[in-house]
């Protein structure tokens, strides 16, 4: 076997591994990198995105909220460096597209790719036997339906492919494709007066990437794919005609099980260590989405701590310029992700800015950390108002 076959299964769960360090019982999955936010807005605002208002990029965290678009057309791109700080070659980018068809309805689609860079490839004495150019890739659409003026529902579908197999002899790693589903929901109140100024309720959900377990490797254990919950909500402060401050609240949980804890019951090395704490993990994914509320060796306590939550703000003026900020924070025992976020945006008649920066408040490292981040987005067609 050769040894990048060996540096490649551990960058298979890059993400999980640099959140969880020394953490005694972290999450893993497949695909990873279908987490990642990738567009500054919510960068900027602790990745908080469930429960914002609606926008090109709304693909990535709440697709229900399309059909909420105030132009008819809206086209976002984005590009995120990964690791910056270590390699110039790793980054994770796409192109989103919504389409509000009318009043009610609206159709989105997507692209998010992500990338490793080229890697050389060597045997065991050290010789160079060709590169690769190991990659992720997702494509989905969704259409979203307005049920009332003030809630809609979104669903989605999604392939996904992870390519990190290696093209020389003696390799197991293979190319995985699956699909998988989300199902969100998104609410908008009417705006209404609050003595010295106007406000507006939002709330959102997002069951995202529903599908079947996948394995890199031929007979290999199989890898459950992030199926992932976001819950949240915020508020609108609209001052006046020119100025309206937002807040949102964001709470997530991977709905996959958490690894058990295994001991020697019967103190004979010869026999399989057995479970001692938790619940048997390798289980079908639909089974694993309800057993993930119910499963950790720690009991409730640990359950809790599996929610990770963020908080983010907006400050909008005349809709053409925004300063942004956010705090994410997720447990120690669960990798101990901490960072603080900062953004503005900037509009200029049709097109948008976005910039975000990302300032780490933890021990451990963030891909993210001292990266600016930017996206475009473009909105165009006719206007619609839900408020």
């Amino acid at each position: 076997m050769k040894k990048i076959t060996i540096a490649l299964l551990g960058i298979l769960f890059v993400i999980p591994s640099l959140q969880a360090q020394d953490e005694p019982n972290p999450i893993t999955t497949a695909a990873p990198f279908l987490l990642i936010v990738p567009d500054a807005r919510a960068g900027g605002m602790g990745d908080v995105g469930v429960a914002t208002t609606a926008d090109a990029n709304s693909q990535h965290h709440n697709p229900a909220q399309y059909a909420f678009l105030n132009s008819q057309f809206s086209l976002g791109v984005n590009y995120t460096p990964w690791m910056r700080q270590l390699v110039n070659d790793v980054f994770l980018g796409g192109v989103t597209f919504g389409n509000r068809i009318n009043d009610r309805s609206a159709w989105a689609t997507s692209m998010k790719y992500f990338t490793l860079g080229e890697i050389q490839l060597t045997d065991n004495a050290g010789n160079e036997i060709g590169k690769e150019k190991p990659n992720e890739l997702s494509l989905d659409g969704t259409y979203a339906l307005k049920l009332n003026e003030t809630f809609s529902l979104g669903v989605t579908m999604r392939y996904i492919r992870s390519d990190f197999a290696l093209r020389v002899d003696n390799s197991q790693l293979k190319t995985v494709n699956t699909f998988a589903v989300d199902i969100s929901g998104y609410y908008q109140s009417e705006e209404n007066n609050y003595g010295d100024f106007n406000g507006r309720f939002r709330g959102g959900f997002n069951l995202s990437n529903l599908g079947p377990k996948v394995s890199y490797t031929d007979g290999g254990r199989e890898n459950f794919i992030p199926t992932n919950l976001k819950l949240g909500g915020g508020f609108d402060f609209i001052l006046d005609d020119y100025n309206t401050i937002s807040t949102t609240l964001e709470f997530t949980k991977l709905l996959v099980p958490t690894p058990p804890l295994y001991g020697d019951h019967d103190n004979d090395p010869s026999t399989p260590d057995e479970i001692i704490e938790g619940k048997d993990d390798n289980v079908e994914f639909f089974k694993g989405v309800f057993q993930s509320f119910g499963d950790a060796p720690g009991g409730g306590s640990e359950e809790l701590k599996e929610f990770t939550w963020a908080l983010g703000a907006e400050y909008m003026y005349d809709n053409a310029f925004a300063l942004r900020a956010g705090y994410f924070n997720e447990s120690d025992l669960k990798g101990g992700r901490k960072y603080f976020t900062l953004g503005a945006g900037f509009k200029f008649k049709s097109t948008n800015l976005d910039i975000s920066y990302l300032f780490n408040s933890s021990d451990v490292n963030n891909p993210l950390e001292n990266t600016l981040r930017f996206s475009l987005a473009f909105d165009f067609g006719d206007l619609y108002e839900d408020y």
